[in-house]
């Protein structure tokens, strides 16, 4: 999947607002950034409003039908151009722009920079509260690209797959999937607002090139999506984000490797 249909750079953004056919979402994990300012039209993206709220780990994606619902109930329909952006975490967004391709939205990106690049660019904000109008969504799922624990299981038996845990290092060391591997989502972005150039996102991904197939996963199925995307963005489709990531992987009692010191990698599950 080409870069410019991943991801929008602020200054195209700019030449936008006003257009009553996008709708721009303030993807930041907890509401205070969103009233603090946001992008002028902007609605809040709250994650905890598309996650399962039977499953026993935060996070873990709604139902398929449930999930196409909460979709149009946010305002999106098939036919509207969607931006989500965050402030200063980007995969929060890479997050929102996941679940909504999953669904089978074919016209959403994240903003390179989120609310940071905005303000860069000459934008303003606003704190006012925005909502959009109930739309109807029609849903094409993609179910390859969100795996389970069994997906995860069966993947460890295949060379030809690539299990990777993207938290940093220490992280790695601490606590991991026994038999993955370790690419911090870190590595990949510039600060924690941008993704890396298309040239240096394929020298970072070089080593994971030769897979057939690529499941991410860290603490809460959220940084996870950084590597995802990038692995799109350098011409492998064929990949996944394991949903429940370490916090059901360890809840089941799966198989862990690490020094046990589990405070380093609790902290960024995100």
């Amino acid at each position: 999947m080409e870069r410019n249909q991943m991801l929008i750079e602020a200054e195209e953004l700019l030449t936008k607002l006003g257009d009553g056919n996008i709708r721009i979402y303030d993807a930041s994990i907890v509401d205070d950034m969103y009233q603090q300012g946001h992008i002028p039209g902007a609605a809040f993206f709250d994650h905890e409003k598309f996650s399962d709220p039977d499953k026993a780990y935060e996070y873990m994606l709604l139902p398929d039908e449930e999930l196409a619902a909460r979709i149009g109930e946010v305002g999106i329909s098939n036919d509207t151009e969607v931006i989500v952006y965050a402030c200063g975490m980007l995969p929060y967004a890479a997050r929102a722009w996941w679940v909504l391709r999953y669904a089978g939205h074919k016209n959403v990106r994240v903003l390179n920079g989120g609310l940071s690049a905005w303000k860069n660019a000459g934008g303003t904000v606003e704190q006012l509260p925005r909502r959009y109008e109930p739309a109807v969504f029609h849903p094409e799922f993609s179910p390859g690209m969100f795996a389970d624990k069994e997906d995860v299981m069966e993947a460890l038996k295949d060379s030809n797959i690539s299990v990777v845990d993207v938290l940093p290092l220490e992280s790695y060391e601490g606590a991991h999937i026994t038999g993955s591997t370790c690419l911090s989502a870190m590595d990949l972005m510039q600060g924690l607002d941008y993704f890396l150039p298309d040239e240096k996102l394929a020298l970072r991904l070089q080593e994971k090139a030769g897979y057939s197939r690529i499941i991410t996963y860290c603490g809460g199925g959220i940084a996870a999506v950084i590597n995802a995307m990038a692995h799109l963005m350098t011409g492998q489709e064929n990949v996944a984000v394991y949903d429940g990531s370490l916090f059901e992987w360890m809840g089941e009692g799966l198989p862990i490797t690490g020094t046990g010191k589990w405070e380093i990698w609790k902290q960024p599950s995100q």
